[in-house]
């Protein structure tokens, strides 16, 4: 897949293309669905499929301080994208003069000047242009004056629910992964750089793995998880605690992980988590005995929702 940053940077002899437009956070089934039309329609076309997304997230610069939590970071969305097997993707500096360009003079410089789009896929809710004027049915009468044809998918829904970023991100707010992974398509993913923490696992015979996630990263409510953690190629079961160590009269938030059956030093590692059940919520316990027995609970448990 190639990449470009910007869309200035699109090679002048490219050719035309079919194209889909959005920020693709989570590139869940909704989102699959659009690439994949977009693909599809490509190949049969013979021409290139390109996904055009948005970095950062367009409501950081629209509405500074409002940057939603992130399902996938920029690395991982583009890593899932090419999966989908799409020809190229084009990140865009969404920067304050970008977002100024008026519907009429995002179509012409990003679809028609720098794409030669062919036929653009997007699905009912797309806006576009300075303060989001443009519409599908804008959309639709910009490319019969500029030659290209729109297309729409069906939403993607199961029994009345139709998954978008929001839900999903409300989902794992709420703790309930199994929902988010049933509309992601895969269980919700969450990276981080490993760091040193209070060695309190360690202590208590549990040693812990403390991420440091990314700042808008969508970390899953406080409690207990089952979850896998990903090192490199290795798959290790995982038993997972976010929240402020209740016991220990914690403050800072955290995101521990113990890793079944394994003891390596991984300081300055970056590792990843794919969140399979909620356990149990967080609690507070009268002392260190309680505590160890309800963690060998946890990990009792983890190990047979991931045999």
């Amino acid at each position: 897949m190639q990449r470009w940053r910007g869309y200035e940077a699109v090679p002048g002899g490219f050719g035309r293309s079919v194209v889909t437009i959005g920020v693709f956070d989570g590139v869940h089934r909704g989102h699959q669905a659009i690439i994949g039309q977009t693909v599809k329609r490509a190949r049969d076309l013979g021409l290139q499929s390109v996904v055009v997304t948005f970095d950062p997230h367009p409501a950081e610069v629209a509405r500074p301080g409002s940057h939603p939590a992130v399902l996938t970071e920029p690395v991982r969305k583009a890593e899932l994208i090419e999966q989908l097997g799409v020809d190229a993707l084009c990140v865009v500096p969404f920067t304050p003069e970008f977002s100024r360009l008026s519907p009429e003079e995002f179509v012409h410089d990003v679809l028609v000047e720098a794409l030669h789009a062919t036929v653009v896929v997007e699905g009912d809710n797309f806006r576009f242009g300075h303060r989001a004027a443009g519409d599908l049915a804008m959309l639709a009468k910009l490319g019969h004056t500029f030659g290209f044809t729109v297309e729409e998918p069906p939403l993607v829904a199961e029994e009345g629910l139709v998954f978008s970023s929001t839900y999903i991100r409300s989902c794992v707010d709420a703790g309930d992964v199994e929902a988010a992974a049933a509309a992601l398509g895969r269980p919700h993913n969450l990276g981080g750089v490993v760091v040193r923490g209070d060695q309190r696992g360690r202590e208590l015979g549990f040693p812990t793995a403390n991420l440091m996630c990314h700042r808008y990263a969508a970390i899953p409510a406080d409690g207990v998880y089952a979850a896998w953690l990903r090192r490199g190629s290795e798959l290790l079961r995982a038993s997972v605690s976010i929240g402020t160590n209740p016991t220990f009269s914690g403050r800072e938030r955290r995101v521990e992980a113990y890793a079944l059956d394994f003891d390596a030093d991984i300081y300055g590692e970056r590792v990843e988590l794919d969140f399979v059940a909620h356990l149990r919520e967080q609690r507070t316990y009268t002392g260190i005995e309680p505590l160890i027995t309800q963690i060998n609970e946890d990990v009792e448990r983890t190990r047979e929702l991931l045999r």
